[in-house]
């Protein structure tokens, strides 16, 4: 997955135009952008828009973003969806990797209730919405099997500690106490052995903002980033997916340890390459060959 575009769960006009955005990925909210009278509803669309659009083939992946589990909604809302059978669910304000654990043991008995594979639905969790998380990012590391990607949340996390902006005054360059939480993310996901997604980028009429974020994004390590908008897309994607240059290079690397064997460490463009280069370039193939799919 390169983009993953949140849906409001309970927006019939938006879902239907879902499919069509190009994102590798759709995030249908039970959370932030459902009030709750409209919950019990938005828990039926998004169940029947799941077992409908899952047979669609060139789908994109399916993801519910239930609501926490410190509330009395988050039971209701695996229950409803979990037969329609999701690619995932995205936890938001977890504590620690016990709250992974947590809702792993639930779809463990939720996927047996409604006869769908035990183990099928994975789990992304927003690891940086509470403080308490930042000083629990190492307990995601072997939390559960399920456990897919880490991403964080800034605006969340300013509401909780009181901030009054979380960038600075040119909308774009987060500050210290928010670069903190994107760094400890990424690091957090590369010792759980998961994938590291980057958070939204809300200034939708800064498109040149937006396409300089995730530059730094995928520079840094991230492999994909989350939207709020379908005009995000085509950005994101175009940023996640490595340039033929990359490619070409990664490949070069790739051949360069196959025709020696032995050796640990090798020069490349006048460069020395070495197991870490050699890794980098497997995982920079992989990216290719999965932005490549239909």
């Amino acid at each position: 997955m390169r983009s993953l575009l949140f849906i409001p769960a309970d927006d019939e006009r938006k879902l239907a135009k879902g499919v069509a955005t190009g994102a590798d990925a759709l995030i249908l909210d039970l959370e932030d952008a459902v009030v709750a009278p409209r919950k019990p509803a938005a828990r039926a669309l998004a169940a029947q828009y799941i077992a409908q659009t899952r047979l669609r083939e060139g789908r994109p992946r399916l993801y519910v973003r239930i609501n926490a589990l410190d509330t009395g909604l988050w039971q209701d809302d695996v229950a409803a969806v979990i037969g329609a059978r999701p690619d995932g669910l995205l936890l938001p304000k977890p504590r620690s990797g016990d709250d992974v654990h947590r809702l792993s043991l639930t779809l463990r008995h939720e996927e047996e209730h409604a006869g769908a594979p035990v183990g099928s639905t994975s789990i992304i969790a927003i690891a940086t919405e509470t403080p308490v998380s930042l000083f629990q990012l190492h307990t995601y590391a072997d939390s559960s099997s399920r456990l897919e990607a880490l991403t964080w949340g800034a605006e969340d996390l300013s509401a909780v500690v009181g901030s009054s902006a979380n960038r600075e005054a040119d909308r774009r360059t987060w500050t210290s106490p928010y670069r903190l939480a994107r760094d400890l993310t990424l690091f957090a996901a590369a010792a759980a052995g998961v994938e590291a997604i980057d958070t939204v980028f809300v200034s939708l009429s800064d498109a040149e903002g937006l396409a300089l974020e995730c530059e730094a994004a995928a520079r840094d390590g991230f492999t994909a980033k989350m939207a709020i908008h379908p005009g995000q897309i085509a950005t994101i994607n175009a940023a996640f997916t490595p340039s033929p240059e990359e490619v070409a290079a990664a490949e070069e690397i790739v051949r360069l340890f196959a025709d020696n064997p032995g050796a640990g460490a090798l020069a490349h463009r006048g460069q020395m390459v070495d197991k870490p280069h050699f890794a980098r370039a497997e995982r920079t193939l992989a990216r290719a060959k999965a932005a490549a799919r239909p």
